[in-house]
């Protein structure tokens, strides 16, 4: 009996434990972000898609990205979604984030070759830990993009 109460508690715990370690939805951007901020153009690989987005986007995508590929097209998706551009020099950067239990919305500004930019990023904790649900940015909304 006790071995069974004992086993109760610890299938309960452990998921929990497993979620409170998870990096912060600020931590996570802040490690997204780090690539561009030192001035040597290098970003993020963002078709690493179960790095950096929610599952359901995610899959949306890979979707669009291996129709084009059947095509012999380009995919939607033709500039890094992360600095809403093709190139980037990124000066200026700030992040706010705040986060409602399991979900959290990111502004981050910066100016990239000194134009200002503002992009909004919404988050789902996964899992896997955070993960992006949209980036919203001034060429628009990322999850439109495939809707």
């Amino acid at each position: 009996m006790l071995r069974r109460i004992l086993l109760a508690a610890f299938c309960v715990t452990v998921p929990l434990q497993v979620h409170s370690q998870a990096p912060s939805a600020e931590a996570f951007l802040r490690e997204l972000y780090a690539p561009y901020l030192t001035g040597a153009n290098q970003g993020q690989n963002y078709w690493d898609l179960e790095r950096f987005f929610a599952p359901d986007l995610a899959r949306l995508m890979d979707a669009e990205a291996r129709d084009a590929q059947r095509r012999n097209e380009v995919p939607r998706l033709d500039g890094d979604p992360f600095v809403d551009s093709q190139e980037w020099d990124v000066k200026n950067f700030t992040l706010s984030v705040k986060t409602e239990g399991p979900s959290a919305t990111a502004i981050v500004t910066f100016d990239n070759y000194g134009k200002a930019k503002r992009i909004t990023l919404d988050l789902v904790l996964t899992p896997a830990g955070w993960r992006i649900s949209d980036i919203k940015a001034p060429s628009g909304s990322l999850r439109a993009v495939y809707k």
